[in-house]
């Protein structure tokens, strides 16, 4: 049977990848057969290495006519060993290509945040949980890269690291209030894309100026004296809560020396977000810095959007990525097997979102892929 071009496709982006075994008699199973399986066996539902094993196991006539298979299916050692060995930057490199094939940036939001693989972590040799820091293009619906740092402390190390990895032109990055650092910013300028960056008492002088130029612009004016802001609200119910959202942006930043030194600054932004549960009414206040415009009632409502789509990335990556695909309870952690796994799982994330002809959320998906060959094809096709 000639090899399905979904599968030419695995074989051409993944031919990156090097074998880090040594090349003798023992060594049984290509490297191309190991990655081919796991993505298959993960798109399909499978969690672990064993799970990986059974499911080639009883797929394993389909499989024999495209890979090779002359030693049978690898064991979940083999699996687990391989990927432990596996460079993850040549991994990562792989997905990012498949990945580019997929997306068209211009304009897209993309949103950094970190996320730690619990049971990652492996006491005997003293190694903590890893912690991941991915990239997600909210239009495209993709994880577009991942860098993988020692703790959740070291967070801010990773972030250029990963912004490196991205064609950021004509793009707009979101962070949390750890990437509000100066050179981050310089580094998404310099890559062609804009900010929105989350601003709290890790940056001192420049939140106390932020909060205290809102009051003022908020305040009461003489007549003759123009104030200029953008303004937008949004108004959010269901369970019993409702959620106002208020947000003033503003470009009136002369005087304010905190921010001479960030480059491409250009807006300030103060969302007011009031949640009233029954008889409890809470308000918090939380502000932000932008290289976008921030004059007009459009402009504030845009940066709006923004500011609530970065946080797509814990409800449409993070959330399904535990629950649907297990990622918080599996144990893998010997080598770079943690964090070589986590990017295939986003992989398949990726694949089976794009997917768009079976109306099921990804769980489904993944269940339909594994009882249907020419289904579990058509999501590999996504090129």
């Amino acid at each position: 049977m000639e090899t399905p071009h979904a599968i030419d496709q695995i074989f051409s982006y993944f031919a990156v990848v090097h074998d880090p075994r040594r090349q003798h008699p023992t060594t049984l199973h290509p490297l191309e057969a190991i990655i081919t399986m796991t993505i298959l066996a993960t798109i399909c539902g499978a969690h672990n290495w064993v799970e990986i094993e059974q499911w080639g196991h009883a797929h394993h006539p389909w499989l024999a006519e495209f890979l090779d298979l002359q030693h049978g299916i690898p064991s979940h050692d083999t699996f687990g060993r391989v990927f432990a060995l596996l460079d993850p930057m040549r991994l990562q490199q792989a997905f990012t290509a498949w990945m580019s094939a997929l997306a068209d940036l211009a304009e897209d939001v993309i949103a950094l945040d970190g996320k730690t693989i619990r049971r990652s972590l492996e006491r005997a040799d003293g190694k903590g949980a890893i912690h991941v820091v991915s990239a997600w293009a909210s239009t495209n619906e993709l994880v577009l890269a991942q860098f993988k740092v020692d703790d959740k402390s070291n967070e801010i190390t990773a972030l250029p690291e990963l912004l490196a990895m991205l064609n950021l032109h004509g793009s707009v990055v979101t962070i949390d209030a750890m990437g509000c650092q100066v050179e981050i910013a310089r580094q998404i300028i310099d890559q062609g894309g804009a900010y929105v960056l989350s601003l709290k008492e890790n940056q001192p002088g420049l939140h106390r100026d932020c909060a205290e130029l809102f009051t003022w612009l908020r305040g009461p004016h003489p007549l003759d004296e123009e104030v200029v802001l953008g303004y937008d609200a949004q108004v959010d119910g269901g369970h019993g809560r409702i959620e106002t959202r208020k947000v003033w942006s503003t470009e009136a930043l002369e005087g304010l020396g905190t921010c001479q030194r960030w480059p491409g600054l250009a807006t300030l932004v103060m969302v007011e977000a009031t949640r009233q549960i029954g008889d409890q009414e809470s308000l918090e206040r939380r502000y932000y810095i932008s290289s976008l415009p921030g004059t007009t009632d459009n402009d504030a409502k845009r940066l709006n959007g923004m500011i609530r789509t970065h946080w797509e990335i814990e409800n449409r990556v993070h959330w399904v990525l535990d629950v649907a695909m297990g990622e918080d309870t599996n144990r893998t952690r010997k080598g770079e097997s943690a964090q070589n796994l986590a990017l295939i799982r986003k992989l398949a994330l990726n694949l089976l979102r794009r997917e768009t002809s079976v109306p099921a959320g990804i769980a489904a998906k993944q269940k339909r892929a594994g009882w249907d060959h020419s289904y579990l094809l058509k999501i590999l096709a996504q090129t």
